[in-house]
């Protein structure tokens, strides 16, 4: 079965990044990769007085942008299971993006983590974080800036078992870790003195689902934020992937959460694949 993936750029060097990382991580799979690009012209006080050239010289630079960066593609890539579309788009882009998944079933959204306008202290670039907050119906993978392409043998997926788990979403990490053999790591932190009964039965499902595929169970102290001690676990245990469901309540939509972005001062330091619930 042929994969879409679809690659949001800017033509920044992040956006360029991500793309070299998705030809690479999908090197021996049979894919269709859609480049879009967003050519909405986001100055709200000006948007009165855009005049119709100005878009159409916004709309010739992007296509223009686009069939370059798609025989930039074509050239470079040799592998004939690769196969290379554009999408241009007026739309702003989160918006944008939610149309392409829908009209070429995409499989994967992978785009950078801040683009041409992102703060490095920020978690994630606004354009990124409009993308984890409302696309529900595809896995987005989000890779950091100048992130060179490692072949993922250790995914981390944490998880606190206060939910039953959706087959779904399990069957995609599982899918995704199977493309490069990769384990993974369940990772718990201890914010409880022990697991309530519900946690336990989602565990031992856990433990049943995963119980063919490459996988451990790691317990860590509540000795910091959470995200310095995920941060620690991927250091420690030398962590290729960062794997979240992202559904309500989840430590994703809190850590996207504008003054929460601005104040913990957390970065991205390897690829980050969010799994949305329906």
């Amino acid at each position: 079965m042929k994969r879409s993936i679809l690659i949001p750029t800017d033509f920044s060097e992040n956006a360029l990044s991500a793309l070299n990382y998705a030809l690479k991580f999908y090197a021996n799979e049979a894919c269709t990769f859609y480049f879009l690009n967003s050519y909405y012209y986001s100055n709200a006080q000006s948007r009165t007085f855009i005049t119709s050239h100005f878009i159409a010289t916004l709309k010739e630079v992007s296509q223009k942008d686009l069939v370059e960066l798609k025989a930039k593609a074509e050239e470079e890539n040799k592998n004939t299971q690769h196969t290379f579309e554009v999408i241009m788009s007026s739309d702003e882009l989160v918006f944008a993006i939610k149309d392409s998944i829908k009209k070429y079933n995409i499989d994967m959204v992978v785009m950078g983590t801040k683009g041409a306008t992102g703060i490095d202290k920020f978690f994630f670039g606004s354009n990124t974080v409009k993308t984890i907050q409302n696309v529900k119906d595809c896995p987005i993978l989000a890779v950091p800036d100048n992130k060179s392409f490692v072949a993922p043998k250790n995914i981390a997926f944490p998880t606190n078992f206060n939910r039953p788990y959706d087959i779904k979403m399990l069957k995609d990490l599982q899918g995704f870790a199977t493309m490069h053999d990769a384990h993974i790591n369940i990772l718990h932190i201890n914010i409880e003195k022990s697991l309530s009964r519900a946690q336990e039965k989602n565990l031992d499902f856990l433990k049943d689902f995963f119980k063919d595929s490459k996988h451990s169970f790691h317990w860590m102290p509540a000795y910091a934020t959470k995200s310095e001690i995920i941060n620690d676990f991927i250091k420690d245990l030398n962590i290729d992937i960062l794997a979240m469901f992202n559904y309500k309540h989840s430590i994703i939509e809190n850590l996207t959460k504008e003054p929460i972005i601005k104040n913990i001062g957390y970065q991205p330091i390897i690829p980050f694949l969010i799994i949305p619930s329906d």
